[in-house]
């Protein structure tokens, strides 16, 4: 078929709509983890967290508490996917987008629920490359569904609050809860966008610095690619989250809207934040060719002041070094020294010329 190449990196392509294909960049199928599935039930007097060991028995179990928190770990099984998906009738489009590990940040209306779509970047340590892990929510009446290449991290905080019965969660339904996760991607920004600026602060201050030994160009390089990963990251969270604290949206409560709209205003914070570290970047590329291009002019006009200086010695040497007869010059008993102590004078006033001019 066309395009061969391709069809290896991205199986769907070419396939059926709804078509169940694991498609997983390098640094997913690196981390992933074998599929696991845990829930977490609650109301406001109690909580209950079960781990199912096998697929089976996660879907034939039957919660009694009022609201439902399933987390999915593990994004390359179809079969796990297919069964979740008759489980609670979910569209294929859907699923076909939660193994797909590429997918950009959205959010989609559904009869039965919501299908909100996100990225959580962060920098591994040791490393300076900006790694992307997909986070998917399915948000329904009284229950929300999170998918995760493999634990993050990033909803520990909101587990451990319903836990302890801290904050609003154990009060509140299943979109206070898919808030409170959402918000908690968005918190997560916060952290990655505070890394990735202390490599900009820090580049800034190698490149002003002077130092000539630091791979600076490529550091450069490496930030403005990180640039447009975080870009393309919270520029369409920014839409979904303002689409998804609209007044008309179904399975959000109007006491949730509110929060919501907190959530969107960080994304605007965020964005406003990268685009000031971005600009930098784009400053710090002039500046380094400038610096570049000073140094060589530097480097030139200590080379063309040394060749001046030995330009009339090289004349004068010149002059001397011709065969013929009559040359006074040749038969005095000084001639040698003298001709060296003019050449010696020369050099000392050229020198002291172009110091005194700064060219040196």
């Amino acid at each position: 078929m066309r395009h061969a190449g391709l069809k290896e990196r991205v199986p769907t392509l070419g396939e059926a709509p709804g078509t169940l294909l694991p498609v997983a960049s390098p640094a997913v199928a690196s981390g992933k983890v074998d599929p696991f599935i845990t829930l977490i039930e609650y109301g406001p007097d109690a909580v209950r967290e079960t781990t199912f060991a096998t697929l089976e028995e996660g879907l034939t179990y039957q919660p009694t508490l009022p609201v439902l928190w399933l987390n999915v770990y593990g994004l390359t099984d179809p079969a796990w996917m297919a069964a979740i998906g008759r489980r609670f009738d979910l569209h294929p489009l859907v699923l076909e987008d939660i193994l797909n590990a590429r997918q950009r940040p959205k959010l989609e209306e559904y009869e039965h629920y919501l299908f909100f779509a996100a990225r959580v970047l962060h920098y591994e340590e040791g490393s300076e490359r900006l790694f992307a892990n997909q986070v998917y929510l399915i948000v329904g009446e009284r229950f929300v569904i999170s998918f995760q290449t493999r634990p993050l991290g990033v909803f520990g905080g909101v587990r451990e609050r319903i836990k302890q019965r801290r904050g609003l969660l154990r009060e509140r339904g299943a979109s206070f809860l898919a808030y409170s996760l959402v918000d908690a991607v968005v918190d997560d920004y916060f952290g990655v966008l505070d890394g990735y600026t202390a490599r900009v602060d820090a580049t800034d201050a190698s490149l002003l610095s002077g130092g000539r030994d630091q791979p600076v160009l490529k550091r450069i390089h490496r930030l403005k690619h990180d640039a447009l990963k975080l870009r393309r990251a919270l520029l369409p969270l920014r839409e979904a989250l303002l689409k998804l604290s609209a007044n008309d949206m179904p399975f959000i409560g109007e006491e949730t809207r509110v929060y919501l709209r907190d959530a969107y205003d960080h994304s605007l914070h965020l964005i406003e934040s990268l685009e000031s570290a971005r600009d930098l970047v784009a400053g710090m590329m002039d500046i380094y060719l400038s610096q570049q291009s000073h140094r060589l002019n530097v480097q030139m006009r200590v080379l063309t002041v040394i060749t001046i200086i030995f330009m009339p010695l090289t004349l004068i040497a010149g002059i001397y070094g011709m065969n013929f007869d009559n040359m006074p010059e040749l038969h005095w008993r000084y001639g040698y020294y003298g001709v060296l102590g003019l050449m010696a004078l020369i050099s000392v006033v050229l020198g002291v010329f172009f110091w005194r001019r700064r060219w040196l």
